[in-house]
């Protein structure tokens, strides 16, 4: 930490190393494009079924679950191919489990729309 003040500029710097690296997710990670199509897709849905303030709460938190999880995912997989370029049994079992993080969000997501969703698809019918 610094003993800099405060200063706007600094921190819209700060954004913008924020928005790059969002732009190097959404360019370089394919999993990241099923993400964002999945998140628009579940945004069109939400608008034409009209969810009420809880049910986008819901829906905000459990996608915001998901790419998290990916951001991070993506950070590791970075991180170990810097130390290593080899085969490495460890570096495979870490990799796996940052996989696995994002499996279970997204299930987890899935579970969430369902329980917003189908009650109201159901209605529909």
């Amino acid at each position: 930490m610094t003993n800099e003040k405060f200063s706007i500029r600094s921190r819209a710097g700060s954004f913008g190393y924020a928005f790059k690296g969002l732009k190097h997710l959404l360019r370089y990670e394919h999993n990241a494009i099923i993400h964002l199509l999945a998140t628009v897709i579940v945004i069109i849905a939400g608008l034409l079924l009209k969810l009420q303030a809880w049910e986008w709460i819901v829906i905000s938190f459990a996608a915001g679950f998901v790419w998290v999880t990916e951001i991070l995912n993506t950070c590791i997989e970075r991180i170990m191919d810097y130390l290593s370029m080899e085969r490495d049994p460890k570096i495979g079992t870490i990799k796996d489990l940052a996989a696995g993080a994002v499996l279970v969000s997204a299930i987890t997501a899935l579970i969430a729309g369902g329980f917003v969703f189908i009650p109201k698809i159901i209605a529909l019918l």
